[in-house]
């Protein structure tokens, strides 16, 4: 295998990593995850159903995901997609429950001094799991 080859399947399995670590942060409401995880110009925007926005900063995140009280069992995630583009951006698509909700998720990822950081979040409701069936 060439250097670059292996170069970009490390850059693939951090990117991934930080999917598990996003994921089950969120699912374990751990805030001090997400301290470190996001930049500082960190930005997260929920699409609703009608299409309007809601945004959020770190500081609201951070303060949102302090709020709630973390699930126990194991963590209740998918990731379904990640893309690498050059040697410093990436983007994850995936889903995570936050009962009573399942949130479709696409992160955009950017290097930063040696690490990936969460630069970006659009989300929505993907379903509601106390739906009846």
């Amino acid at each position: 295998m060439d250097s670059s080859t292996v170069t970009k399947m490390r850059t693939f399995e951090a990117v991934f990593a930080q999917a598990v670590a996003y994921s089950e942060a969120v699912y374990y409401a751990r805030a001090d995850v997400f301290a470190d995880m996001c930049h500082e110009q960190f930005s997260m925007t929920l699409v609703n159903d009608d299409g309007s926005t809601q945004h959020w900063d770190k500081a609201a995140y951070l303060a949102r995901v302090s709020a709630r009280t973390p699930f126990s069992g194991d963590a209740s995630y998918e990731i379904l997609g990640v893309d690498v583009s050059g040697d410093c951006m990436a983007r994850v698509h995936l889903w995570v429950d936050v009962p009573p909700a399942r949130y479709e998720d696409h992160l955009g990822f950017v290097l930063t001094d040696g690490s990936w950081k969460l630069l970006t979040k659009v989300f929505r409701t993907a379903a509601r799991l106390d739906a009846a069936e």
